[in-house]
Formats: C-alpha cells, structure tokens, sequence
C-alpha cells in the first residue's frame, strides 16, 4: 500500500531530508585522497547523533555502518571499512539515510576523489542528470513508470547502462516502503503519481553492461564486469506544484 502524507508529515520529512543534506555537505569536504571509508562512516554518524537524527542504516537487517560507501566498481552497499583508502581519481558513492522526528530521509551522490577522468566525469554528469529527468516525471497524474523511463532513456543515450537488481522506493516512517520504482522500462505503466507520495529516486548506472553481484559479505553490490559505476539519490515529494526535493539544503 502506497501510503499517502499530510502537509504536517511532509515538514517532518524536510527535516529530515535537510539533515541528510547537511551530512552531505559534510561528506563533500571530507572526501580526499587519503581518507578511509571508515574515517567517514564514523565522521558521518557523529554529525546525525550531534543534530538528533538515528542513522537509517546502522542495524537494518544487520548492516554494520551509518552510511553505504561504495568505491569505483562497488554499485551500492559497500561497507565502510579501515582498509579502503580513498585514491586520487577514483570514486566514491556515499549513502546516507537518518530519521527525524519519526521520519526517514533518504539520499546518495557521487563524489570525485581529486581529478578525474574525462569518461569518469561524463559517468557522474550522465548520471545525475537522470536523477533530475525522472524527478522531474513526479508529477501528479504521470504513472510512476514514466520517471523510470525518463531514467534509462537518458542513461542508455549516452552508452551507459542502469541496473536492474536495485530499484528507488517508497519512503516515511519507513526507510523503503511501496512502491518500487525501477530505473527502466516503458512510460505509462504503474501506479498513477498522486499528492502526499514520497519517493526515494535512486539511478544507479555502469559504464559497462547492468549485471552485478553480491560479494560475500552479503551487502557488497559490484558490477559483474567491474566496470565503475555511479549512484545519485533524492527523497522527493509528490505534490500539486510539482516534485519537492526533500533532500536539500
């Protein structure tokens, strides 16, 4: 059941969205050649703690950290961990959910680590563009494929692929609630987009073919040819006027 919030939820949720948006801030100065995944796990967690946010993720189903730091071929989930280094012009894509007040905001990007490539900014570019394509789809009285479509219409038009294993979600008093929006297929299909939806948009694209795998870990998400891949998240609200990007500053 898709479950539908009031004007007074959806403020809760934008305090919660501005926290994460505020870590992601943080993040951004942090990220260097250097810095461990480790060292911005615990950099992260102190920042929600310190502004009475519970990280999303520490303890979900068992996951150790407060954040998913996922480095160059690692999709998604990828465990903080004192032996990955972060490396000049590699990539690192950091998740970071927190809940406020009873309610959950949900966001991931994509960082740099010092200079890189030319084809590794057109992979971050490519990507982030199709976050805004398909939150641009969340419009009340578009059915939800149409935002799934927007994304892989932009991806596969730059040569790139979308993943196919891992969708966006539903989000409120739960971090993943219905319904599941997947980052392909055709437009006009699902649910139709109604005031008061909280959607979770997540592309997540590879520079090679879609498959992956789950490392042994049983959380780790790497592309199947390891090939690197990048990963931008919103929490947006469905509203009257439009899609509202609960995740910002």
């Amino acid at each position: 059941m898709i479950i539908l919030k009031s004007a007074e939820e959806l403020a809760a949720m934008r305090r919660a969205g501005r926290v994460v948006a505020e870590a992601h801030a943080l993040v951004r100065e942090l990220v260097k050649p250097g810095l461990t995944t480790w060292d911005l796990d615990r950099a992260v967690e102190e920042f929600l703690l310190r502004h009475n946010a519970v990280p999303a993720f520490k303890g979900y189903h068992g996951y150790p950290a407060s954040i998913c730091a996922s480095v160059n071929e690692v999709v998604v989930h990828g465990i903080p961990s004192r032996d990955v280094v972060l490396e000049e012009g590699s990539i690192i894509s950091v998740d970071i959910g927190a809940f406020v007040d009873g309610f959950c905001g949900d966001s991931a990007w994509t960082y740099p680590v010092g200079e890189v490539a030319p084809e590794t900014q057109r992979l971050l570019a490519v990507t982030e563009e199709a976050l805004f394509l398909g939150i641009e789809q969340a419009q009340v009285g578009n059915r939800l494929s149409d935002i799934s479509h927007a994304v892989q219409s932009h991806v596969e038009s730059h040569g790139f692929s979308v993943v196919r294993d891992f969708v966006g979600h539903g989000i409120g008093r739960q971090m993943h609630e219905a319904p599941q929006i997947p980052n392909f297929g055709p437009p006009g299909r699902g649910p139709r987009l109604k005031p008061g939806m909280t959607l979770a948009i997540e592309p997540m694209v590879n520079v090679g073919g879609y498959q992956v795998e789950v490392l042994a870990d049983h959380w780790t998400v790497v592309t199947r040819d390891r090939c690197w891949s990048a990963h931008f998240e919103h929490t947006v609200a469905v509203t009257e006027d439009g899609p509202v990007i609960l995740t910002v500053l």
